[in-house]
């Protein structure tokens, strides 16, 4: 398994509470977030059993749906639906998003 996963599903928890904050405010925002915060864990893990092209392509569509979870974020801090969210938080975020970049090259 891959040890970037375990920090996935780190973030996913840790995102929970800012999906339902946001979705309290903004359902269809909320909704499309918990959707691709859940792809990353997903597709990721498909790329962890897939080969070749299949495996690069799963985790480059991990990495594109981390940076959307990202943009969710950022769109709900412009809107104030939430407040900062935790830098610790978006530097695990980036440490992803480095990952699967190289992953998928």
């Amino acid at each position: 398994m891959l040890s970037i996963y375990a920090v996935i599903l780190d973030v996913v928890r840790s995102l929970r509470p800012v999906i339902v904050e946001i979705e309290r405010k903004d359902p269809d925002l909320g909704r499309q977030m918990r959707r691709a915060t859940c792809g990353v864990a997903l597709n990721t893990s498909e790329g962890m059993y897939s080969r070749g092209r299949n495996q690069a392509a799963r985790y480059h569509s991990a990495m594109g749906s981390m940076r959307e979870t990202l943009s969710c974020i950022e769109v709900a801090i412009a809107l104030g639906y939430v407040n900062a969210v935790d830098a610790s938080l978006l530097d695990r975020i980036d440490r992803i998003v480095g990952t699967l970049y190289k992953l998928s090259a």
